[in-house]
């Protein structure tokens, strides 16, 4: 009689655990079938940035509740479930800065100890962002600590734009996206400025010059500098002008504006050096103190600010200020790092 071989017939569990194995060998798969879902979660400092970000994204805001117990402390209550989720929290430090400060902490560790897969704090202005150095004896390095702060909460990525200081991305031992308000910037600069190309940017300090001269770059126009000393802060002492601006529409840049007071010396140097018109063009318009007052005064064709921080207010109290929506860049960096894209392209294009 003829022998033949048979294959041995694999009972249900044997073969179960076989394709257990397999998927154990190779984790990719695994994971990739598990990609998370999305949830954006909005802080109180600028609800209106964070439905704008989930109707671009298409998505709903999250639900939480905050509020303040009678001794101000801040409860936060996360109104849906969030394991497994790929979260984001929009908050940016402006307003009441060490409330919001506090908020988002707290949101970050609500989410994270309720098993959240990736919590991604968005952060449209960053706060304690000037204080980024040992400028004097026994000063603190508050950025620093504020990194810290983020890190301790559970915060895996971060997402700001226009850092007073691009080196405070170094204080972070997680990833951190920086984005840039420059293209938003050319745009409103070529569609609202009619004599742009007869355009001079000027840096109202020195720490801003790589900021002007790429700007400058991008329009083929020429940059200027003012070199300011400060006696103390929020108080500028003297200013000198490098570069020369007769007879051409200088446009004013800078990363943020507080009490106003250096941008609003640099305009009137400006118009004694020559300019024929003066527009100052800020990422952030904190405008805090007598700052609405001192535009108003100023000489200003238009202060334009991004939304970064809420400007409703602002703008009602001084024509002059625009704003600029920034809404899109978040959305899509949003996107992109929940698709695990590149961002990169936000770098240097305004998303349609």
């Amino acid at each position: 009689m003829e022998s033949r071989n048979v294959m041995p017939v694999l009972s249900q569990p044997v073969r179960a655990k076989s394709l257990l194995r397999a998927n154990l060998e190779r984790p990719s798969v695994v994971l990739r079938s598990r990609m998370p879902n999305i949830k954006v979660f909005s802080g109180t400092s600028h609800p209106d940035l964070a439905q704008r970000i989930v109707d671009r994204l298409g998505i709903d805001l999250g639900k939480v509740v905050t509020k303040k117990f009678s001794n101000l402390e801040t409860c936060v209550e996360i109104g849906e479930s969030v394991r497994g989720e790929d979260v984001y929290i929009v908050q940016s430090g402006s307003g009441e800065v060490n409330d919001n400060l506090m908020e988002m902490l707290i949101m970050i560790n609500a989410c994270k100890i309720a098993s959240a897969s990736r919590v991604t704090a968005v952060i449209p202005c960053f706060p304690y962002a000037r204080q980024d150095k040992k400028d004097k004896s026994r000063a603190p390095i508050s950025a620093k600590l504020v990194a810290n702060m983020l890190s301790v909460a559970g915060a895996d990525h971060i997402i700001t734009m226009d850092l007073h200081a691009s080196q405070i991305q170094g204080f972070f031992d997680i990833p951190v996206d920086n984005l840039y308000a420059e293209p938003a910037v050319l745009k409103w600069i070529k569609e609202n400025i009619a004599e742009w190309r007869n355009s001079i940017i000027v840096s109202p300090d020195a720490g801003g010059a790589k900021r002007v001269t790429s700007i400058a770059d991008r329009l083929n126009v020429e940059f200027a500098l003012i070199h300011k000393e400060r006696k103390k802060a929020n108080e500028v002492a003297s200013m000198v002008l490098v570069g020369d601006v007769k007879d051409r529409v200088a446009i004013l840049v800078d990363d943020m504006a507080d009490t106003c007071g250096t941008i609003c010396h640099a305009a009137e140097k400006l118009l004694e050096a020559g300019a024929t018109r003066v527009y100052a063009i800020l990422t952030h318009g904190i405008f805090s103190g007598p700052a609405i007052s001192r535009i108003n005064n100023a000489c200003f064709e238009a202060v334009v600010v991004t939304n970064t921080i809420p400007q409703d207010g602002h703008m009602k109290d001084c024509p002059r200020i625009q704003c600029i929506d920034v809404s899109m860049m978040f959305a899509e960096a949003v996107r992109r790092t929940h698709n695990g894209e590149s961002v990169s392209y936000l770098f240097s294009n305004v998303p349609y």
